[in-house]
C-alpha cells in the first residue's frame, strides 16, 4: 500500500465525508491519485465509501500508530527507547536484527502497521490485515551469553500479560514458553532471535505479535484457536490517549503500556534472571496442574503432569507412566498441547490447545456502515 493511503486513512473520518477535492488540495496529489490510493486502502480490507459531490468517509473508525501518542503514553520512559513507526515492512525482526548487527543501541523499537513477511516460531506466518494488530520488534543488550538467557521468552509474556491485565482483558492468561491466550485462545505471541558470542554479550531482539481485532475471515486462516482484544476490552473502559488529530487510540497506548512492562521486567532479569518471576508467572500458567502430552522429535509422545516451572524457565513435568519422576522440558526441545484425556479441570473452553512452537530463542547469526442523510447512493470503493 503506498504511502499516500495510509496518509489519507489518518485523514479520513467514519463520521463524516470529506471530498476528493479538499483531499486532493491538502495533500497536493491529483484526485485521481487519492482514488488510486484508497482503492490500495480498500484492497488492505479497509472499508471505505463514496458518495458523489460529497466525498469519502470510513466505514468504521481505524486506529494508526502514531509516534506521538506513544510518546506521550510513555511518559519517562521515552527517553529509555528508540521507537520507530514505519508503514510497511518485510519483518520487523529482521529489520531490527540487521540494524543490531549494525551497532542499534538497546531500547531500540520498531512498531509495522503491515508485515509483508511477518514470522510466528518454525517459520509459522502471523496472520494480520491493516490495524487489526500490534506487531513490534525490541532490541535489548545483555551482558551475559544467550545460554544464561532462560526463561526470557517467559519473562516477557509476563510482561505484555500485566499490560493486558491492567488493560481490562483480566483473563489474560500464560502458556509455556511464549504465548499469551483467553479461555485457551491465543491472543498474543513472541518470537526471540539472539545474535552474540556464546560467553555474551548478546542482542535480543523480541518480536511481538497481538490480536486487536480479528474479522471471522482472518480467523478462519489461522491454525489454532485464537481470539482478540477487542472481544476481551470495551473502548469505554479503556485510558483514552488523543492523538494530534483527537481521535481516541487503543493501539498506540497498549504498545506504549507493554513498552513500560518490557522496560521493567528487563532491566530485573537482567540482574536476577528467571528465578524473580517465578512465583509471578506460576500464577498465570494457564497449563499449570494440567495434564499435558509433549512432543519431542527425538522421543515418542507422552502425557505428564504440569508439576513447576524451574528457575531456568524450563517446565517441570511428572510422565503419567513414571508417577514420581520429574523431568524438566526445556522449550528449546519440546511443543505441548491439552491432552485429549479428561482432567479435573476443563481447559480453553472445551478447544484443543494447538501447538506451542517449541524455544522462546531463536540463535541466529544475521540477520455495515451507517445510513447516509442523503438519499444519493453510498458506494464502497473498489479496485477496477
Amino acid at each position: 500500500m503506498r504511502p499516500l493511503a495510509y496518509q489519507l486513512l489518518a485523514e479520513l473520518s467514519h463520521e463524516h465525508f470529506i471530498s476528493g477535492v479538499t483531499l486532493a488540495q491538502k495533500f497536493g496529489v491529483s484526485r485521481s491519485a487519492i482514488s488510486d490510493a484508497l482503492k490500495d486502502a480498500s484492497e488492505a480490507g479497509i472499508e471505505i465509501f463514496s458518495l458523489t459531490r460529497r466525498g469519502y468517509r470510513l466505514g468504521s473508525a481505524i486506529d494508526l500508530l502514531n509516534i506521538d501518542a506513544v510518546r506521550e503514553a510513555l511518559g519517562d520512559q521515552a527517553r529509555r527507547l528508540d521507537v520507530d513507526i514505519v508503514l510497511t515492512i518485510g519483518s520487523t525482526n529482521t529489520e531490527l536484527l540487521a540494524r543490531g548487527a549494525a551497532g542499534a543501541a538497546s531500547g531500540t523499537c520498531i512498531a509495522a502497521e503491515t508485515q509483508t513477511a511477518g514470522r510466528g516460531r518454525r517459520g509459522r506466518v502471523w496472520q494480520s490485515k491493516l490495524a487489526a494488530s500490534l506487531t513490534y520488534s525490541l532490541l535489548w543488550r545483555f551482558e551475559k551469553g544467550a545460554a544464561e538467557l532462560g526463561g526470557l521468552s517467559l519473562v516477557v509474556g509476563l510482561a505484555l500479560a500485566r499490560a493486558l491485565r491492567a488493560a481490562g482483558v483480566s483473563a489474560a492468561m500464560l502458556k509455556w514458553p511464549n504465548d499469551v491466550l483467553v479461555n485457551g485462545e491465543k491472543l498474543a505471541g513472541i518470537l526471540i532471535e539472539t545474535q552474540g558470542d556464546m560467553l555474551g554479550p548478546t542482542v535480543a531482539v523480541i518480536g511481538v505479535g497481538v490480536n486487536i481485532s480479528l474479522s471471522n475471515l482472518l480467523k478462519s486462516s489461522i491454525d489454532q484457536p485464537a481470539t482478540d482484544v477487542l472481544s476481551h476490552v470495551s473502548s469505554d473502559g479503556w485510558p483514552k490517549i488523543e492523538t494530534q488529530g483527537g481521535k481516541f487510540s487503543l493501539r498506540n497506548d497498549l504498545l506504549a503500556s507493554m513498552l513500560r512492562e518490557l522496560i521493567s521486567v528487563l532491566d530485573q532479569f537482567s540482574q536476577h534472571g528467571f528465578k524473580a518471576f517465578k512465583d509471578d508467572w506460576t500464577a498465570l500458567h494457564a497449563l499449570h496442574g494440567q495434564l499435558i502430552t509433549v512432543r519431542q522429535s527425538n522421543s515418542a509422545d507422552y502425557d505428564a503432569m504440569v508439576k513447576d516451572i524451574g528457575n531456568d524457565g524450563s517446565l517441570i513435568v511428572e510422565p503419567i507412566n513414571h508417577p514420581g519422576r520429574r523431568e524438566a522440558l526445556t522449550s528449546a526441545e519440546i511443543s505441548v498441547r491439552a491432552s485429549d484425556r479428561k482432567t479435573s479441570r476443563k481447559f480453553g473452553g472445551g478447544h484443543k490447545d494447538r501447538e506451542t512452537a517449541a524455544g522462546p530463542i531463536a540463535n541466529t547469526t544475521t540477520e455495515k456502515p451507517s445510513q447516509a442523510s442523503s438519499p444519493a447512493k453510498v458506494r464502497k470503493v473498489t479496485s477496477a
